[in-house]
């Protein structure tokens, strides 16, 4: 039986081994992803449309610093931050990009008017804080987005000579989120926002603004998101990769979304997760890591959220 509508937001896929948050952090994580989800579902049921909803979730994720996105994003090599974000509707394949981002407190709010005002979809750099500017959307200094553990997570980085995919021992917070829904009227959406990774250089741009890596929508098929390695994540082009196996392979979401996070990634080494809703709402959240950040919920499904398996 369909769903009449359905939420699922990520927060990150990576190692998360039991044990190392508390519980008193384990309790602070989900209960926010539940809250979200909680929230999503009112505005669904109330006939909100699903690319408002994608929007506000991640809106939410930005703000809380536990994740890698908005405040609580990481560092790059040069000790300042810059936030890419993504965002797409089903029901008329319009999408919003932008990359490189340093001043806008919500990159996923710059997506959207990106999407909606502009003639592009996809805009980076200083082109993109131009265009925040002209639009007068709100912006913050560069340190609005550091905290205290995601500076020593960059030392860390930055004495290992190397990029920090992972948590370090004493920071758990940790990853890109996300969220996909499918409202009343059958259209699906998806929104994706991150912060990169930890001592990235040369302007690195992983798969999270990118249309079809990152964040894909369509009403044929799905709504996606995706957490994890992004170079890998890019390479199997992995939102587009479940859509494409559901419209001409003929699969369910279940199994095109399974077939790439566990056959197609690790094939060249890559790791992460995948929040998906299909046409019917449907949801699928498969992850080949220790642990991803996930809530869920639908007119048939209390909101839920977890870490672990």
């Amino acid at each position: 039986m369909a769903n009449e509508y359905s939420i699922a937001i990520h927060g990150g896929a990576g190692a998360m081994s039991k044990g190392k948050l508390t519980s008193a952090q384990e309790e602070e994580i989900t209960a926010v992803l539940k809250s979200i989800v909680e929230e999503g579902l009112a505005a669904l049921k109330n006939g909100g449309n699903a690319l408002d909803i994608v929007q506000e979730a991640v809106v939410r994720l930005e703000d809380c610093p536990w994740f890698n996105a908005g405040k609580g994003a990481v560092f790059n090599h040069q000790g300042s931050h810059e936030l890419d974000a993504s965002i797409m509707c089903g029901a008329t394949l319009d999408a919003g990009a932008v990359s490189g981002v340093r001043f806008s407190p919500n990159p996923i709010h710059l997506a959207r008017a990106v999407m909606d005002h502009s003639s592009h979809v996809y805009l980076g750099g200083a082109g993109a804080e131009a265009f925040a500017r002209d639009q007068q959307l709100p912006q913050v200094s560069n340190d609005y987005f550091s905290t205290a553990m995601r500076y020593q997570q960059l030392q860390t980085a930055q004495q290992g000579q190397g990029v920090t995919l992972e948590p370090t021992q004493n920071d758990f917070k940790y990853g890109t989120v996300g969220a996909v829904a499918k409202d009343r009227y059958g259209n699906v959406a998806a929104a994706t926002s991150t912060g990169g990774i930890t001592n990235k250089q040369y302007g690195r741009i992983g798969d999270s603004p990118v249309i079809g890596a990152g964040t894909y929508a369509n009403n044929v098929t799905c709504a996606v998101s995706a957490t994890g390695h992004g170079e890998h994540f890019l390479r199997h082009v992995v939102a587009h990769n479940v859509s494409a196996r559901m419209q001409w392979g003929k699969q369910t979401l279940e199994r095109a979304a399974h077939a790439v996070i566990f056959e197609d990634l690790p094939s060249t080494g890559g790791s992460g997760g995948l929040i998906a809703v299909d046409n019917q709402g449907n949801i699928t959240l498969p992850f080949n890591t220790e642990g991803m950040y996930r809530g869920w919920g639908s007119d048939q499904q209390p909101a839920e959220s977890k870490i672990y398996t």
